[in-house]
C-alpha cells in the first residue's frame, strides 16, 4: 500500500470520528427508511390523507346523488365509463362514496386513538408512579373493562346517543384505553426507580411535573406504536358497527355503511363490486397502518437489527 493513499484512508477514518453525531429524530428516521414495507405503507396513507381531505376534488360525483335510470329496477349497475366502480342499487357512484368515506373512516380512527391515548397515558402514569391502591384500582376498572365484549359494549353505548362520526369515535376511545393504560403503567413502574427520579424527588419536583415532564417523554416510544396500532383497530371497529346498523347512519358514506347492503346485492345479483372494493379500503389501510406500526416500533427499538 501506498503512502498516499494510506494517508487518505487515516483522513477519512479521522473525518469519521470527528462527524457530528446524529439527533435521535435522525437515527429514528434512518433507522425507519430501511423498513421498505413500512415506507410503502407510509406513502400509501399520505395519498389516502391527501385524497381524504380534498375528497370532493377526486370523487366524480356527488356520493349521494341517485340515478335511478342507470341503476333500473334497484339492479346495481355494472363498472363503465364515467362509473369506473360501478353504482350501488339507488345508482349512486362507488368510487364517490368510497373516496368519501374515506374521510369518515379516518375520522374516526385517528379520534377514537386519540382519546384512548389521552385517557390511558393519564391513568397509566398515575397507576404507575402513586402504586398502591391507586394502582390496584386503576387496573381493576381496566380488567373490569377487558372482561366485557367490546362489540356489545359499543352497541350498548351507542343505542342511547346520536350515531354521529365524532360520538362514534369518542365511544371507541373510551373502551379503547386499557391497553394503553398498561403498557404506560409498566414503563412508569421501571423508570420511577431511575435515579433521575430520585433527584427530582429530593430537590422538592411535584408529582406531577415528575410523571408528565420527567417520565412521560421517556415512555413514549410504546404509546407512539400503540397509537399507530391503535388507528386500524378503530377503523376495524366502525366499520363492523356501520355494517351491523350501529355505527355511521346513510346517506352518509362510510367504508363500514357501503358494506351493509353488499351482501345482498352479491347474493342476488351478483354485484361483486359493492362489497370488493370497500372491504378492500379497509383491508390495505389497516394493513398499512400495522406496517408502519411495525416500522416505527423497530426503529424505536435498539436492539432490532435495521442499522
Amino acid at each position: 500500500m501506498s503512502a498516499g493513499t494510506g494517508l487518505a484512508q487515516q483522513r477519512d477514518i479521522s473525518a469519521a470520528a470527528y462527524e457530528a453525531p446524529r439527533s435521535p429524530a435522525a437515527v429514528t428516521f434512518r433507522r425507519f427508511r430501511r423498513h421498505k414495507l413500512a415506507v410503502v405503507s407510509a406513502v400509501f396513507l399520505c395519498t389516502l390523507f391527501v385524497i381524504s381531505i380534498f375528497a370532493p376534488l377526486f370523487a366524480p360525483h356527488d356520493p349521494n346523488q341517485q340515478d335511478l335510470q342507470l341503476a333500473q329496477f334497484g339492479q346495481p349497475a355494472n363498472p363503465q365509463m364515467g362509473h369506473f366502480l360501478g353504482s350501488d342499487q339507488l345508482g349512486r357512484d362507488v368510487l364517490s362514496r368510497l373516496i368519501h368515506g374515506s374521510r369518515v373512516s379516518l375520522l374516526v380512527g385517528f379520534v377514537a386513538t386519540g382519546v384512548a391515548i389521552v385517557i390511558g397515558t393519564c391513568l397509566g402514569a398515575i397507576a404507575g408512579y402513586s402504586g398502591r391502591w391507586v394502582d390496584m384500582l386503576i387496573m381493576r376498572v381496566a380488567d373490569m373493562m377487558l372482561a366485557f365484549p367490546p362489540l356489545l359494549f359499543l352497541m350498548a353505548m351507542l343505542v342511547a346517543i346520536p350515531r354521529t362520526a365524532l360520538n362514534i369515535a369518542i365511544v371507541i376511545g373510551i373502551i379503547g384505553w386499557m391497553n394503553v393504560a398498561r403498557l404506560v403503567r409498566a414503563e412508569f413502574l421501571t423508570l420511577r426507580t431511575r435515579e433521575y427520579t430520585e433527584a427530582a424527588r429530593a430537590i422538592g419536583v411535584s408529582p406531577t411535573s415528575i410523571m408528565f415532564r420527567e417520565l412521560l417523554p421517556n415512555a413514549m416510544g410504546p404509546v407512539i406504536v400503540a397509537a399507530t396500532l391503535g388507528i386500524p383497530t378503530a377503523i376495524l371497529a366502525e366499520s363492523t358497527l356501520s355494517f351491523l346498523g350501529f355505527g355511521i347512519q346513510p346517506p352518509l358514506a362510510s367504508w363500514g355503511n357501503m358494506l351493509e347492503p353488499a351482501w345482498s346485492q352479491m347474493r342476488d345479483h351478483n354485484a361483486w363490486w359493492m362489497g370488493l372494493f370497500p372491504g378492500l379500503a379497509i383491508a390495505l389501510t389497516v394493513l398499512a397502518f400495522n406496517f408502519v406500526g411495525d416500522g416505527i416500533r423497530d426503529a424505536l427499538d435498539p436492539r432490532s437489527r435495521l442499522d
